[in-house]
């Protein structure tokens, strides 16, 4: 084993304001939160935020290039809740996060695709396209795939609560508490992201 093998993995986080920790202390974002966590788990990870606020698929696929450089082993590509509050066609959506997943293959990079729930104000098909994407890109390019960012709140029963104690007052971004709960949800997925490197 020579020490490249000891070499911590360095992982892009791309994504939005979700990614970026929006409304947050800057040791209480999402790429912090989930460093910290990995730190405690034993993984021998760095994370570099790459998370943008306002950022929508378009917006990831004009810098994913860029984002991954050299030094980059892996990539989180956690993008589509822009696309979605500005009512953005899902197909095309869908061919920026394929432009993305196929910048990061031929990187010879792996990647961890977090999806997201779609509101039901759009109706249904919108509904069912924009969350159809997600789990059919992972399949195509075979990456890693987490259903819903915020799949640790929604889990929780009492949606209300949910809001009242584990989002900002946007109701749209989590607190420091919320973002807890997404990292312990997503967490393990990271750590499958690592040993896809390693």
């Amino acid at each position: 084993m020579g020490a490249a093998a000891a070499e911590p993995v360095t992982i892009a986080a791309l994504g939005d304001s979700l990614t970026q920790g929006y409304g947050l202390a800057a040791d209480q974002g999402f790429v912090p939160q989930l460093q910290a966590w990995l730190d405690g788990q034993g993984v021998e990870a760095v994370l570099i935020n790459a998370g943008v606020s306002g950022d929508t698929t378009a917006g990831g696929l004009s810098r994913v290039a860029w984002t991954l450089t050299a030094d980059v082993d892996a990539l989180i590509v956690a993008l589509g809740g822009n696309d979605m509050l500005r009512g953005v066609d899902p197909a095309v959506s869908r061919a920026n996060l394929d432009g993305i997943l196929a910048v990061a293959g031929e990187a010879g990079v792996p990647v961890l695709l977090v999806g997201m729930d779609a509101p039901p104000n759009y109706g249904p098909a919108y509904e069912a396209a924009f969350e159809a994407m997600y789990p059919e890109l992972a399949e195509i390019y075979g990456t890693l795939f987490h259903a819903n960012f915020l799949g640790g709140l929604a889990a929780l029963e009492n949606r209300a609560a949910t809001l009242e104690r584990y989002m900002q007052p946007d109701r749209i971004h989590p607190n420091a508490d919320g973002v807890t709960l997404i990292v312990e949800d997503i967490g393990p997925n990271v750590i499958q992201l690592v040993g896809r490197v390693k």
